[in-house]
């Protein structure tokens, strides 16, 4: 399974989302996104689920990093995230329970979903290019 995730930003800041309480994973925290569906790209994915969760028509910019994420038991996910390189209208919290821009230094002390860890490592560490 293919999942894709969008970094936007603002102000030198990163979006990030938490999951609603009653969801799997609840309160956890991520970057929007989702599973790319049949006969989509992973571009087309993404910017479906920017709008579906947070109400934002989206330019998808280059895929800035990309692995395998697998749990014991479980059909291994590769996790792609992409720059968004611009969007219209203001971000709402559509399908979390909040939303936030946050300095991407600080992004290891949310408690992010396991899949995630890796990349908010990477850019906490300045590994991922996320200027244009």
């Amino acid at each position: 399974m293919i999942v894709v995730a969008g970094v936007l930003q603002r102000d030198g800041k990163v979006l990030i989302g938490q999951r609603m309480a009653r969801d799997r994973h609840g309160l956890k925290w991520e970057f929007p996104g989702g599973k790319v569906e049949a006969g989509e790209t992973p571009k087309q994915a993404l910017r479906r689920e920017l709008r579906e969760e947070l109400g934002v028509e989206a330019e998808i910019g280059p895929e800035v990093a990309r692995y395998e994420h697998g749990l014991p038991g479980r059909t291994p996910l590769i996790l792609l995230f992409h720059r968004v390189d611009s969007f219209d209208g203001e971000p709402r919290p559509e399908t979390f329970e909040q939303i936030l821009w946050e300095d991407p230094l600080t992004l290891p002390s949310f408690d992010f979903l396991d899949g995630d860890l890796d990349f908010v490592r990477r850019i906490a560490r300045g590994q991922v290019r996320l200027l244009r």
